[in-house]
């Protein structure tokens, strides 16, 4: 298949980001970046272009990291306190995930900012009570940590004494306290 060089004018997932130069298959540039406006053909008009691009790239990169900065240092304050049901032997009948956590953060967070679950790293659900602590990766130089308070939810208790009203004694207890 014949391939074309082309320059990026915006991230394009899988491909790369606004002013990489790329090679791709003549008929994608041809019928799909060229007539959307997300690639330009290599000229010299084009690769004089080249610098405004890096420049807007190099901007939304820093915007991007002092935004995953900010959201960070939000989420290293965070302290979950999650609940997770368990039976009589203590054993966790569910478990905490990702999704999980990110809905809870959202939450946490006042739900105006949302948390990708596959950012959050767990190497496997929480089943267990007690503290654990997640690390969640905002952007690849950023990762945030939170403290996550386990407790089980359905924890067995020791069922209360049954005791006998100790008001006016009933005429079935009269009699079987007369009779014995």
């Amino acid at each position: 298949m014949p391939t074309t060089e082309i320059i990026l004018t915006e991230k394009i997932a899988n491909l790369g980001v606004e002013a990489d130069i790329v090679k791709v298959r003549r008929g994608y540039a041809r019928n799909f970046l060229f007539p959307q406006q997300k690639a330009l053909e290599i000229t010299p008009a084009t690769l004089k272009r080249l610098n405004g691009l890096k420049a807007k790239r190099a901007a939304r990169e820093a915007q991007e990291m002092n935004d995953a900065n900010e959201l960070a240092r939000k989420i290293n304050k965070l302290k979950l306190n999650m609940e997770i049901e368990t039976g009589a032997t203590g054993k966790a009948f569910g478990s905490i995930t990702a999704a999980d956590l990110a809905e809870k953060i959202q939450a946490e967070l006042g739900g105006k900012i949302e948390i990708d679950r596959h950012k959050i790293h767990l190497e496997r659900p929480i089943k267990e009570s007690g503290e654990h602590e997640v690390s969640i990766k905002l952007h690849p130089e950023v990762t945030a940590k939170v403290k996550v308070t386990v407790k089980a939810l359905g924890a067995p208790e020791a069922p209360a004494p049954v005791e006998e009203p100790s008001g006016p004694k009933t005429y079935k207890a009269k009699h079987k306290a007369k009779h014995s």
